[in-house]
């Protein structure tokens, strides 16, 4: 028997409500899961003024978007369990400076 890469070693253990489809595409590489950085300006502007984001501690986005097509792509933001507590699009707001890495996530070594 194959045994498929999985990208993270503790995932089904950290986000017990995630659906299965995100599983397979986050172990796949697929779609890439970040932590937001609640600390930043960022984060502040878009949970008052976008959406309100309070109970999302990480977001979901395509690996693979090419930036020509941003405005199209679609955000899961997921509670600490993993349950999608939001859905923002690209026309609405874009990541950059309001995610880091997952610090609960432990990636598979080769």
């Amino acid at each position: 028997m194959i045994k498929c890469h999985l990208k993270y070693e503790n995932l089904e253990a950290e986000l017990t409500e995630l659906e299965d489809v995100l599983k397979n595409s986050l172990q796949n590489e697929v779609l890439t899961i970040k932590q937001l950085n609640k600390g930043s300006e960022k984060y502040n502007y878009v949970n008052e003024n976008v959406r309100n984001i309070e109970d999302a501690e990480y977001v979901i986005f395509s690996t693979y978007m090419n930036e020509n097509y941003h405005e199209s792509e679609q955000f899961l933001f997921l509670d600490k369990k993993g349950k999608i507590v939001a859905t923002i699009s690209g026309r609405e707001m874009d990541l950059y400076d309001m995610i880091k890495d997952c610090e609960n996530l432990v990636e598979t070594k080769f």
